[in-house]
């Protein structure tokens, strides 16, 4: 556990990709087998289960402590980490030990069979022979909250250095649904013969946004343009007569959208398809329409009818059994295009068609008619692009319709968690109805950290009622607000839900009265519903 705290640290104190590449390297090249695979599991996000609530947890921390309750829960949203804040109030260990990260991961899984007491006394014990860093450690462990600033990319490159591999054969390595009591280090990373789990998914190729002008990117010619479809970035994968919905964050999604078993019917084993999901009736229907569906593992009949999903594709990555990525992209869309233009309508599949156009002038007047369409702006795409994995610049970008704004009054504030836990950064924000103000979304991005100190003093001063963690305050400051989609909402006061909503503007200069109101919210709603 001692190596692997050190690991933490050293990437903890560091925003520097390098630093926290090569800490990972060195880490990678030292440590057994065993402990690579859980640190590699624990880095993407393959946890144990919870076997302790945090209710338990807190009430052993604060008699072990010697403190009131009560005591810890002041402190829990100062620190804004219940497992740093356990760390930090529990007494020196008693004893040092050096068990490896291995060894508490199988401790908390037997954790599972024991009764509560037994819990207790397992966990106490463990809370005894360990430092403070790695009382943190085991803490997040314990509670699921294991967050590092460690991607993706920045795992698979680390993992590729050590072991002087190539990168894009790492990616593909770890992607898929495997867990790291039911494998080895050998057979997800070294083993040459291993066979591909028929279930797993290529990594995905992300897009930049593009904030320069298009016609920076050289002759329009050279260039396909689709719609950027808003639902959920998904890969349907056709194998040994079996199908896999998997989405960007490597989520499996079968389950939750049983239409696409059908795909069975339509396509060749050994499809791989890239598309998005979908709500769809002779087109695109609203985000909001998808969302019911988002979450559910089970979808009733009634859901399945009110929101029939299909995947509109955009790229073919395995046709067939052979792996197209290395093709340029007008070899695999021409591919495509064959695959499924004779795909009969009862098929949950669609083809996401190319926009024409000579000039980027002319493109820009279609991406303006995005919203009419359901979509969030256009994807440019090279032409002769390979299929790469994550994100790489130059040959894919983004071109999204500039965000839709509201102005809102706060009348709530909540502190935020880590580094930002002794500021208030989570709001609550309002529009008028009448002369009533009616809470509508949250938002806790968008203001620098100045701006986040001055609105903590401007909250601590101005706190009419406290409820919890959250302060309701005098309703003063308006704010503008931005967003990428609107839809209704009956699990909300104001009936209305937004998309991705965020701070833009600290409006000072607008006064309480001009915020909008909530009949401006459904006239948009209207707009694009």
């Amino acid at each position: 556990m001692k190596s692997f705290a050190a690991l933490f640290n050293a990437i903890d104190r560091t925003t520097r990709t390098k630093e926290k590449t090569a800490a990972l390297t060195a880490y990678l090249r030292e440590v057994p087998d065993t402990e690579k695979l859980w640190t590699v599991a624990l880095f993407t996000g393959r946890r144990p289960r919870r076997a302790v609530t945090t209710t338990q947890l807190r009430e052993w921390a604060a008699e072990r402590a010697g403190l009131p309750l009560w005591l810890l829960e002041e402190s829990y949203p100062i620190v804004g980490d219940l497992a740093e804040t356990i760390a930090l109030i529990l007494p020196p260990p008693g004893r040092a030990t050096d068990l490896p990260l291995s060894h508490w991961i199988a401790q908390l899984q037997r954790l599972h069979d024991l009764p509560p007491e037994a819990r207790k006394d397992q966990i106490l014990d463990a809370w005894d022979q360990l430092d403070a860093t790695e009382r943190l450690l085991f803490n997040k462990l314990i509670t699921g909250g294991f967050r590092i600033g460690v991607s993706q990319k920045l795992m698979t490159r680390a993992i590729a250095a050590a072991l002087g591999r190539d990168e894009a054969e790492i990616a593909l390595r770890l992607m898929g649904k495997w867990r790291a009591d039911t494998t080895t280090w050998h057979a997800l990373i070294e083993a040459e013969d291993a066979e591909a789990d028929a279930s797993r998914p290529y990594p995905f190729y992300l897009a930049y946004q593009l904030d320069a002008v298009p016609e920076d990117l050289g002759p329009p010619g050279d260039w396909q343009a689709e719609w950027k479809w808003d639902g959920i970035r998904g890969q349907l994968v056709l194998r040994g007569g079996t199908h896999h919905l998997w989405s960007r964050g490597e989520e499996l999604m079968t389950e939750r959208f049983p239409e696409f078993a059908r795909a069975l019917d339509f396509l060749p084993d050994g499809t791989v398809l890239d598309g998005e999901v979908l709500a769809w009736d002779n087109g695109p229907l609203p985000f909001g329409t998808l969302q019911k569906r988002i979450g559910r593992k089970t979808v009733p009949k009634k859901l399945l009818a009110e929101a029939p999903v299909v995947l509109v594709a955009y790229d073919l990555l395995e046709h067939e059994g052979r792996d197209m990525r290395t093709d340029p992209l007008s070899t695999r869309r021409a591919a495509l295009d064959d695959l499924l233009d004779q795909t009969p309508a009862e098929a949950p599949l669609r083809l996401s068609r190319p926009i024409a156009f000579d000039t980027w002038q002319a493109l820009a007047e279609i991406r303006a008619m995005a919203r009419d369409e359901r979509a969030e702006g256009v994807m440019l795409k090279r032409l002769d692009s390979p299929y790469l994995s994550g994100r790489k610049k130059g040959d894919w970008w983004k071109w999204k319709l500039d965000p839709l704004t509201v102005d809102a009054v706060m009348i709530y504030a909540q502190q935020g968690h880590g580094r930002r836990a002794n500021l208030f950064t989570d709001f609550t924000f309002a529009v008028w109805s009448g002369n009533e103000l009616v809470p509508f979304t949250k938002a806790y991005s968008g203001l620098t950290d100045e701006e986040f100190r001055q609105i903590t003093a401007w909250v601590r001063k101005n706190t009419q009622q406290r409820f919890g963690p959250v302060r309701q305050v005098k309703p003063h400051h308006v704010f503008e607000i931005a967003f990428e989609g609107i839809h209704a909402s009956p699990r909300h006061k104001s009936g209305i839900a937004l998309r991705f909503p965020r701070m833009s503007r600290w409006r000072r200069d607008k006064p309480l009265a001009e915020a909008n109101t909530l009949d401006d919210l459904k006239a948009l709603l209207a707009t694009y519903e």
